[in-house]
């Protein structure tokens, strides 16, 4: 089982669809680790080791493998970048098996990039039925208003055969977005890393990949893990 689900990471790897085949190769070498202690034979297990150690080490995932066996991606967003819109930071993860998404951000305040995150799921090739949301309510006069706001994209949204599950907390305070494929997101400023438009009519207005960024830094992550030989 192990040598067949890592082939059919090779196969993915060669399609250039490696996410996909991260997923795979994780999950081949995991069962192969299984057999590895289960063989007697010396020379059997040695060949396993070079085989196993093969894959991790490939050239293609230099950085995936860490000591813990935990995946671990980051990318560091500087001041006034542009060229990381949404689509950027999380299409490559949003494989056609993701149908549910968490979104737990405590400052759900600028409900257009809110709207705009999730107007990219809805365009898939994901094909989500379920976002939650769970955020904290605006103080003062904005409460209502948010309110409001996310109700009309929760309508929105359920044109389109999307159910948003809405909920609030005091205490939350963690920034991070979840896919039930595994993959965890956390952005040090949540979705709101973008930098206020000049104006309704400045570029950047509407192609977020064109407006400049506030300084923050993403962190990727795989809730599967490797086990070290």
């Amino acid at each position: 089982a192990g040598a067949e689900t890592v082939k059919r990471a090779v196969e993915l790897d060669v399609a250039s669809r490696f996410q996909e085949s991260l997923v795979c190769y994780q999950e081949g070498i995991d069962l192969l680790l299984q057999v590895v202690k289960a063989t007697k034979d010396e020379a059997k297990k040695h060949r396993y080791r070079q085989k196993i150690s093969e894959w991790i080490t490939r050239e293609l995932y230099p950085d995936l493998f860490l000591s813990d066996g935990k995946y671990h991606k980051q990318i560091r967003i500087e001041e006034n970048a542009t060229g990381f819109g949404y689509e950027k930071l999380f299409q490559e993860y949003l494989t056609e098996i993701v149908s549910e998404v968490w979104v737990e951000d405590p400052y759900i305040r600028h409900l257009y990039n809110f709207l705009r995150f999730c107007e990219m799921l809805v365009k898939g090739p994901c094909k989500v039925k379920t976002i939650h949301l769970l955020t904290s309510y605006d103080e003062g006069n904005g409460k209502s208003q948010q309110i409001s706001g996310l109700e009309e994209i929760q309508q929105s949204l359920r044109n389109y055969g999307v159910t948003l599950d809405i909920a609030f907390s005091s205490s939350i305070h963690d920034r991070e977005i979840r896919f039930n494929n595994g993959w965890m997101i956390k952005i040090g400023r949540g979705l709101d890393y973008f930098k206020k438009p000049q104006g309704r009519f400045s570029i950047g207005y509407c192609d977020f990949d064109l407006r400049p960024c506030h300084e923050t830094t993403v962190d990727v992550f795989h809730t599967k893990h490797t086990k070290k030989m």
